[in-house]
């Protein structure tokens, strides 16, 4: 695992690597022993690729939840147009609340996306008038509420 040219702080990541990683997607309790078998290489190997893929901040391990069953029965996708001179101030502070599963800074017609989720429409009401629209910044915003989810992939 050698480090990429022109990129400091990043490792290139080789095939077994990959092949560790893809096997930990499809079944994250996948043992050393049994990933050792399956690439045909030793458990010891397996566990130093895998602690060094951790360390380097290649991948992470954790659990994957369900919110429906959790009592989370409403997600919704809003779009947030914020002040110009603002727009990290604003991303911050939505970063900290905690609703909110998923924020990006983007381009195009938002400036900010952030994923909530609520345990109704009543919680994402009062996440968008008591959290959201309180933030200094916030110019307007769109909500999309989650209809269906059709795909969901975690790479």
């Amino acid at each position: 695992m050698e480090k990429e040219n022109g990129k400091q702080g990043f490792e290139k990541i080789d095939s077994t690597d990959r092949k560790i990683i893809s096997m930990l997607q499809k079944d994250g309790r996948l043992s050393f022993a049994e990933m050792a078998e399956k690439l045909h290489v030793s458990p010891g190997m397996v566990r130093l690729r895998y602690n060094h893929l951790v360390e380097n901040g290649s991948f992470r391990v954790v659990a994957i939840t369900n919110p429906l069953r959790l009592g989370y029965e409403t997600l919704a996708m809003i779009g947030i147009r914020a002040e110009g001179n603002k727009v990290m101030q604003v991303a911050e502070k939505i970063r900290d609340l905690s609703d909110v599963i998923y924020l990006i800074v983007t381009s195009g017609k938002y400036d900010i996306l952030a994923e909530v989720m609520c345990r109704d429409q009543a919680d994402l009401l009062e996440f968008l008038t008591k959290k959201l629209y309180t933030i200094d910044g916030v110019r307007e915003s769109e909500t999309f509420m989650h209809l269906k989810i059709m795909k969901e992939v975690y790479f």
